[in-house]
């Protein structure tokens, strides 16, 4: 296995760290080790990642955390660096669709992208031991007992597969199941609705793996949709990206934030060219709920989500709207 990697501190604050975290303790420190490069023969190129964790702490939870179309492991600074502030190890897988990479239009690895987003998820879970050989400071740090996976837009619809959800084979129609069981819980941002007839002729012609069957997602997650998020993928209105709520069986969670473009107020990153909606309250709504509820469901006796939710509620402007089932 080939590992490489160096470290750097990250010193920026996110928005949101220092006000309205009642759920959350003070934001730690924050170091981030990248490159990271795992060997992994199977796609063509080695897979680089981004570990950011708190400099202080013990038996420290992991999110790897897949990007949306064209992003990298250097994007959604607003997520990756709150979630670390506050006990995480968060890594940021690169996938091949990444603009960084530089992936013809006529590579045969693109009809196979779908599949190869979750591939590289699993390589992370697989190959633990090196990335904490490759980055001293967590190393005997991580609670493998405590997984989560999170994703934006495509990177939601692979982190739902890692969840449970199934997806027919674009050449034969039988049923894709990737569901992990060392996942235990995660969060979906502006994941893709169902397919067929709802998804606008653009996402057809550009994405026909997109008929997701979250029948079977029977992990613990929170789904996160905007409710302006109309967008180009589906002919349908912004209810489209709660299909993974509606459709699945509990426990599952549904944070609709009102105002919420795709870019749900800017979590791409700090000056992402994705972001039509910029509002650093919003963000800082999104970057609270999804800590607490991770951090309630896998530490159970944990309050930070009911005290996130009754605080979001209590607001003048809560930003949006918590349901569960």
């Amino acid at each position: 296995m080939k590992i490489s990697g160096n470290v750097s501190n990250i010193a920026r604050q996110t928005a949101g760290e220092t006000e309205g975290t009642e759920a959350a303790s003070a934001p730690a420190p924050v170091v981030s080790f990248t490159p990271i490069v795992l060997s992994a023969p199977s796609r063509g190129v080695d897979l680089s990642l981004r570990v950011s964790a708190p400099a202080t702490g013990h038996s420290l939870p992991i999110i790897v955390f897949s990007h949306g179309n064209g992003q990298s492991m250097y994007g959604y600074g607003p997520l990756a660096h709150f979630w670390a502030a506050h006990g995480f190890v968060v890594i940021q897988p690169t996938h091949l669709d990444s603009r960084t990479l530089r992936l013809g239009q006529d590579d045969p690895r693109r009809s196979l992208l779908w599949r190869s987003r979750v591939e590289d998820v699993k390589c992370v879970l697989d190959q633990l031991d090196g990335i904490e050989a490759a980055a001293p400071v967590i190393t005997g740090r991580l609670d493998r007992s405590r997984i989560a996976v999170a994703g934006h837009s495509w990177g939601g619809q692979t982190a739902s597969m890692l969840l449970g959800a199934q997806h027919p084979h674009p050449e034969d129609g039988s049923m894709v199941n990737m569901v992990d069981d060392r996942v235990k819980a995660g969060v979906l941002f502006a994941v893709p609705g169902q397919g067929g007839t709802d998804l606008s002729p653009f996402a057809a012609e550009h994405f026909p793996f997109m008929h997701p069957n979250f029948s079977h997602m029977t992990t613990p997650t929170l789904v996160v949709a905007g409710d302006r998020d109309y967008g180009r993928m589906t002919t349908r209105g912004p209810d489209w990206w709660a299909d993974a709520y509606v459709m699945s069986p509990g426990p599952k969670c549904l944070f609709t934030v009102w105002g919420g473009e795709h870019a749900l107020g800017g979590i791409p990153g700090y000056e992402a060219a994705e972001t039509t909606d910029e509002n650093p309250d919003r963000v800082a709504a999104v970057q609270r709920l999804s800590w607490a509820y991770l951090r309630s469901t896998l530490y159970p006796a944990n309050q930070a989500w009911p005290q996130a939710v009754a605080a979001l509620s209590e607001r003048d402007n809560p930003q949006g709207r918590v349901a569960c089932k």
